[in-house]
């Protein structure tokens, strides 16, 4: 393949992911009350640690990648979680937890096949509801011009953030191919030269970006070690790996690639290293991004010199604040009308995960029930396991950590301990043969004759 030819999928593959990635840390940044200096940093380092984390994970070694072409980039399943850790514990635990989440992942990455069995896809069907459904409010702040905006909610805000989904959907349903995976990139762009004509884009911070920058690790916090936003962390870290599992399988399949639980445990490793770089550059975790395994299903191209070209790109791009700064240009309404999409995006793949398993047992539903309404009762309301001593509230005052530990722990009740099932049968048997003694009388001479 000649490299003129190379440098086009590789540009190809890095639209197909630029929308997801870039909007991660607009969304954080914004929810955080970063300056336009701070968010044009962060999206900067994201961009640069996206492409770090895919050239970890496209190369083949004896430690560290699976050597399947994916590209990485911060899953959407963490934004809840890190907002709630900044706003609650500070930047410094959001670091930590990314640091330390990572960490535990390289070190369970060995044995991680075992633990699989904890996360069914109705536990981690119910996660990433919770996390989609959380997510949603914020995209309706955001179209609304963002809280403490002064045209909050105004007319032109909510026509700029409908007019953009509309567009992103109208994108979606009637072309097919490439053109359809760039779809929320392109409803972004044409959102924003909507705005500029309303006067609602400012160009600004572009002009006064540089066209270079050097990176510094701990440029916004230093990462601070808390239980709560570590627990939070790693149960993000874990769903991730999940998701990534059918990455990774599915370009398996697609490459022709056989792949052992060897090749597993460098896959997770991995991404557990990209999460410990990426707390140090206070940047994000990272993860397989599905978007970019659609593109190679549907182009063909499976070359793993492609997705080095991408990795390449994008930390180049990390080093260009200039490149960064325009994606600060688009304004909040368009991006809320974006994000309702992505989020409700997010939601749906959740919602399917789960309707295939609530449909083979009648104890799924109640799984879903009980972690969904804890998930998001807790997220509404976190103070109402305030009578709980201080530590159990760690992690009851958490919508995310609740919704997740109630659906792992009624799994292992309803799926995992099938002897409790047996033995309360036996009881209820018993019970019911003491009430109607002739009814087991004939029992037993049934079993006589």
């Amino acid at each position: 393949m000649n490299k003129a030819k190379l440098a086009t999928l590789g540009i190809q593959h890095l639209l197909a992911m630029y929308a997801g990635a870039i909007l991660v840390p607009m969304i954080i940044g914004g929810a955080l009350g970063f300056n336009a200096t701070q968010m044009t940093y962060l999206i900067s380092i994201d961009i640069l640690m996206c492409g770090v984390a895919t050239l970890l994970q496209v190369m083949r070694g004896k430690v560290f990648g699976i050597g399947l072409p994916l590209v990485l980039g911060c899953t959407f399943t963490a934004v809840t979680p890190i907002i709630g850790i900044g706003n609650e514990f500070g930047l410094g635990s959001i670091y930590g937890a990314v640091i330390a989440s990572g960490l535990i992942v390289v070190l369970i990455s060995g044995f991680f096949g075992k633990l699989v069995k904890f996360f069914p896809p109705i536990v981690t069907g119910s996660v990433v509801t919770i996390i989609g459904l959380t997510l949603i409010p914020v995209a309706f702040n955001n179209a609304a011009g963002g809280q403490g905006a002064k045209d909050f909610a105004s007319a032109e805000n909510v026509i700029l953030a409908f007019t953009t989904m509309l567009l992103i959907v109208l994108i979606y349903r009637f072309s097919t191919g490439f053109v359809r995976s760039i779809a929320i990139l392109i409803g972004l762009v044409v959102g924003t030269v909507i705005a500029s004509f309303m006067g609602k884009v400012d160009f600004t911070n572009v002009a006064n970006a540089s066209w270079l920058h050097m990176v510094k690790p701990f440029y916004f916090a230093t990462p601070e070690f808390n239980l709560v936003p570590i627990l939070t962390m790693t149960l993000v870290a874990i769903v991730s790996l999940v998701e990534s599992t059918g990455s990774y399988f599915a370009l398996s399949n697609m490459t022709k690639t056989p792949i052992d639980s060897k090749a597993l445990a460098r896959g997770y490793r991995s991404e557990g290293l990209a999460s410990i770089i990426g707390g140090i550059f206070n940047s994000f975790p990272y993860t397989a991004f599905s978007q970019n395994v659609g593109l190679m299903q549907m182009t063909g191209v499976k070359n793993r010199a492609v997705i080095v070209v991408t990795g390449v790109m994008l930390v180049a791009l990390g080093f260009l604040p200039k490149i960064a700064a325009l994606a600060t240009i688009i304004p909040t309404a368009v991006l809320g009308g974006a994000m309702i999409v992505m989020f409700g995006t997010v939601m749906s793949q959740g919602v399917k995960m789960l309707a295939v398993a609530i449909g083979k047992n009648e104890g799924n539903a109640m799984i879903v029930a009980c972690s969904l309404g804890m998930g998001l009762g807790v997220t509404v309301l976190p103070e109402i396991f305030k009578v709980l001593p201080s530590v159990l509230q760690l992690i009851t005052s958490n919508g995310i950590v609740a919704g997740s530990l109630t659906a792992i722990i009624l799994n292992i009740v309803f799926n995992m301990i099938p002897w409790k099932r047996e033995s309360l049968s036996m009881e209820a048997q018993q019970e019911l043969d003491a009430v109607n003694p002739r009814k087991q009388s004939t029992k037993f001479s049934e079993k006589e004759a």
